[in-house]
């Protein structure tokens, strides 16, 4: 049976794999990028490394993770780190090909997170589930345990930036008490928030 539990280093391949099959506004990724692996390197790899104590995973009851929720309680301190361990261990990985490079803007500069209108929300999150495994109560069940272990950490508030296309992602998010959060230069994003 389905549990929620904590990632471990078995499982960054895992994280990898969920990451590309939900990168394109929750559906599937794969081949739209040099490597398959660009994706988990921006969102879910990077943060299980950095912040291990909150990252947790989905565990199908075979010990395989089928989603993920991973993330900071300090954005401005999680930047600095990004940036000078996470960024310098995989940009060689990737060369310049012209289907990377926006996803490389944000590798190379992840003061892209530092969005003054979020300052009094100092932890953010990702979080993607396998579409076989969404609307099961698993990502309602993985979000509880990354706010609990957040507001332990210190985090009284959270954020999130998600495509604006991607309705049913914040229908979800809806439900679980975010708002949106007023940002001057969105962009493609909707930027939603909440108290741990």
């Amino acid at each position: 049976m389905p549990e929620i539990r904590p990632y471990r280093e078995a499982d960054r391949e895992a994280l990898y794999d969920i990451c590309v099959r939900t990168a394109d506004a929750g559906e599937d990724a794969r081949g739209h990028y040099s490597s398959d692996e660009l994706m988990g390197d921006l969102f879910a790899v990077s943060y299980a490394t950095l912040e291990p104590d909150l990252a947790f995973v989905t565990d199908d009851g075979s010990g395989r993770a089928v989603g993920y929720i991973v993330g900071t309680k300090d954005t401005p301190a999680f930047v600095k780190r990004y940036a000078a361990e996470w960024t310098p261990s995989v940009a060689g990985k990737y060369g310049d090909d012209e289907r990377d490079r926006a996803m490389l803007q944000l590798l190379h500069h992840p003061e892209h997170l530092l969005v003054p209108e979020l300052a009094g929300y100092p932890a953010h999150l990702h979080m993607n589930l396998l579409p076989a495994f969404q609307r099961q109560g698993y990502g309602r069940r993985l979000m509880e345990t990354f706010l609990a272990a957040a507001n332990r950490a210190g985090a009284e508030r959270v954020w999130l930036g998600m495509l604006t296309v991607n309705v049913r992602a914040r229908a979800f998010y809806d439900r679980l008490g975010f708002v949106e959060l007023p940002v001057a230069d969105p962009g493609p994003l909707t930027y939603l928030g909440r108290a741990t």
